[in-house]
């Protein structure tokens, strides 16, 4: 037994290193942003899983791993939900479980060939099985996805026209496979240097002959950004003096920031005529955002309003998707405790009920989305299967001004056009925002978390379907596929090796011989 064999021998040990091992691939996103990382990052937590005594401990380490993963991913939560980030992590943690076990059972030992090369599939495809479950918003939605990491690489955002952001997670871990392979797998060599040459030659294919957004127009896009300010009066007023610093610039549309507005324009109509007296002067609606108590029903919203030179213009969206602990607390009766531990939500916010494409003038058409649900590719694929020009994001993230959690939601845009071929606007309140076209290119410089200006972006329009959004989420349907087959055929194995087992002789009963002296003999 070698020296890491005798230190792993401790089950303590071995978990830290499994929870470690997990974390890795957080240095691949924003803000470290070292996107080439995230091709190796999760090798150490493969070889760990492979080389567990049984399969019990496997998914004892895909569980720790994916518990570590959350965290890391998820670590600029803390200050708000404490301790709870732990348990939530936990809990998300076992949908690793089976992906250790999975490892083990294709990698583990000496395998042979054939099975390190269904190594090469199946655990992406468990890879992306657990994406899939844990992107619902419930559980957090897909903060954090591994392909997201790649959101600055133009092949794979070429790559991400083709199949979304669910293509380049499975080419991610596929390629941590082969990585492992080659480091640790004898036998796994000639399958692994084939699989990092088919990724290669894919991604060559999806760069020269997958179909590119025509360019057919232009559009000039104000961002607001209002920086830290408390207070919402005092916000608006700081909105308002930079708006007013677009006049003259010739621009189309004008966005501000998510809760850019902190009261219900029906119980604010003063502030709805500030707004449309800004319109009339830039010649350009304005998207706001309004956090506030609705007075025409009851509840919270946070909704994207388009007001013109006349007031609101009647084109309104309403948030769908919330966060949870943020501006909801799932099962409240249940887990209302959190309130109390960290920065929950007091009252949960309503829902949305559908998307909205809102036209904005000028012949631009354009689907707003707030904050988290940015994150979610199907939402833009939809919007642009609607017909919305441009994708608009309006986020605020000052509660985490100081964390990775900026720079990571605004690199999601960057995906999101790629996807769609569809060019987006990231919005926010204290920064980060950005803007992409519509393959995914970063158009000027970032408005940072330091940054209280308004920026006018040049944003060109294009048309056209990607196959992304013409097929929809096939990878992960390919993924089910590959996973329901390996399961039958892992039946199939189970009934054969119970046919073939030998039945266990029957040794034939002794005959009793009477004894002549019982019987009076």
């Amino acid at each position: 037994m070698n020296t890491i064999d005798r230190w792993l021998a401790s089950p303590w040990r071995r978990s830290a290193a499994a929870a470690l091992a997990g974390a890795l691939p957080v240095f691949a996103f924003p803000a470290p942003a070292l996107w080439w990382f995230a091709y190796i990052a999760l090798v150490p937590w493969i070889l760990l899983a492979r080389s567990a005594p049984t399969g019990r401990r496997a998914a004892y380490d895909g569980w720790l791993g994916g518990l570590g993963f959350i965290v890391a991913v998820h670590h600029w939560l803390l200050p708000s939900l404490h301790v709870f980030i732990f348990m939530i992590a936990g809990l998300l943690g076992v949908l690793w479980a089976p992906w250790g076990w999975l490892v083990r059972r294709f990698l583990g030992g000496v395998p042979s060939p054939g099975r390190a090369a269904a190594a090469l599939v199946i655990l992406p495809s468990a890879w992306l099985a657990v994406e899939l479950v844990r992107s619902w918003q419930g559980l957090g939605g897909p903060w954090g996805m591994l392909g997201s990491s790649q959101w600055e690489v133009g092949p794979a955002l070429q790559l991400a026209s083709v199949g979304g952001v669910w293509l380049l997670s499975f080419l991610v871990v596929a390629v941590n496979v082969a990585v492992a392979g080659l480091v640790a797998v004898r036998r796994a060599r000639i399958p692994a240097v084939a699989a990092l040459v088919a990724t290669a030659a894919a991604t060559s294919a999806a760069w020269v002959w997958s179909p590119r957004p025509d360019v057919d127009g232009r559009a000039r896009i104000a961002l607001v950004q209002s920086g830290v300010i408390n207070g919402a009066d005092q916000r608006f007023d700081r909105e308002e003096r930079l708006t007013r610093q677009l006049v003259g610039q010739h621009v189309d549309l004008i966005v501000w920031g998510e809760s850019s507005v902190g009261f219900d324009l029906g119980h604010r109509p003063d502030l709805s005529r500030r707004i449309a007296a800004l319109s009339r002067q830039t010649g350009a609606d304005i998207l706001v955002n309004v956090d506030a108590r609705r007075s025409d029903r009851p509840g919270i919203y946070k909704s994207s309003v388009l007001i013109g030179p006349h007031g609101p213009t009647g084109a309104r969206y309403d948030k769908m998707r919330l966060v949870p602990f943020g501006e909801y607390v799932p099962a409240r009766s249940l887990l209302g405790w959190a309130t109390s531990v960290g920065k929950a939500a007091g009252e949960d916010r309503r829902r949305g009920s559908e998307q909205v494409v809102m036209d904005v003038g000028h012949g631009l058409r354009v689907g707003p989305m707030v904050c988290f649900e940015t994150a979610f590719p199907d939402m833009s694929r939809h919007l642009a299967e609607d017909g919305t020009d441009v994708l608009l994001g309006q986020s605020s993230t000052s509660t985490f001004q100081h964390s990775w959690a900026p720079e990571q939601h605004a690199s999601l845009a960057a995906l999101r056009a790629a996807e769609t071929g569809r060019p987006m606007v990231h919005a926010t309140l204290t920064g980060v925002s950005a803007v992409y076209g519509p393959q995914g290119q970063r158009l000027g410089p970032w408005l940072g978390t330091d940054a209280s200006t308004a920026r006018v972006y040049d944003v060109p329009l294009a048309h056209g379907i990607t196959p992304y959004v013409r097929f929809g989420d096939w990878p992960v349907h390919g993924a089910l596929l590959v996973l329901a087959a390996m399961c039958a055929a892992e039946g199939v194995r189970a009934f054969r090796l119970r046919r073939s087992a030998p039945e266990p002789r029957v040794r034939p009963a002794r005959t009793v011989r009477e004894s002549p002296v019982r019987h009076g003999r």
